[in-house]
């Protein structure tokens, strides 16, 4: 019999990164998210970064890479760059005890290591996603006009791996953070009253 007690504690702890707030917005002054949120983001990022990309990509392991990158905050909490100036996290250890008696385990500690050592394309281009989830907070922050998200986001460029990422950046700091609904209502608005003119 399958331990359906074991994988409901397991959800149930997963949950908990929705209750995790991302502790770096403290020091930029504004915005915030949980670590759940985050972790969409990259996930979602990621599925980008793999659609654009010329190179074969393995979009399971890619997946499961950016569900998991995060995953240990349930256990050692968010640290920011301050924080890990001082303070140390054992990533690995947690994994292994959040995981323990699941068939996941084995799978979950192979993925989280090659997501830290950056051999293989999918984890650099979920490297690249965790970067770019930052950058598009910190995007819509420079829009509504936080001084600091400039400095922030040229701090997180310089952390992106692949080309194909840079380029997304690229656009992604040419748009703003509204444009995707607000050009919608300014275009259907403006057909609405030529329509209602004829």
């Amino acid at each position: 019999m399958k331990p359906f007690e074991r994988y409901a504690k397991l959800l149930f702890e997963s949950a908990l990164l929705k209750r995790i707030q991302r502790t770096g917005y403290a020091y930029l002054g504004t915005g915030g998210e949980n670590v759940a949120s985050h972790s969409f983001g990259v996930a979602f990022c990621a599925w980008i970064l793999s659609e654009i990309c010329d190179d074969q990509i393995d979009k399971e392991k890619l997946f499961k890479m950016a569900l998991i990158h995060d995953l240990a905050e349930t256990r050692i909490g968010d640290f920011n760059a301050v924080n890990k100036i001082y303070n140390k996290a054992d990533e690995k250890k947690a994994l292994e005890d959040a995981f323990s008696n699941t068939s996941l385990k084995e799978e979950v500690l192979s993925l989280w290591k090659e997501y830290r050592n950056l051999k293989n394309l999918e984890a650099k281009l979920v490297h690249d996603a965790d970067v770019i989830d930052l950058i598009i907070q910190l995007k819509e922050q420079k829009d509504l006009n936080n001084p600091y998200a400039d400095k922030w986001i040229e701090y997180a460029k310089k952390r992106l791996i692949t080309d194909v990422a840079k380029k997304l950046v690229e656009a992604i700091l040419k748009t703003e953070w509204c444009s995707w609904w607000l050009e919608y209502f300014i275009k259907n608005n403006e057909n609405t009253e030529h329509k209602e003119k004829n």
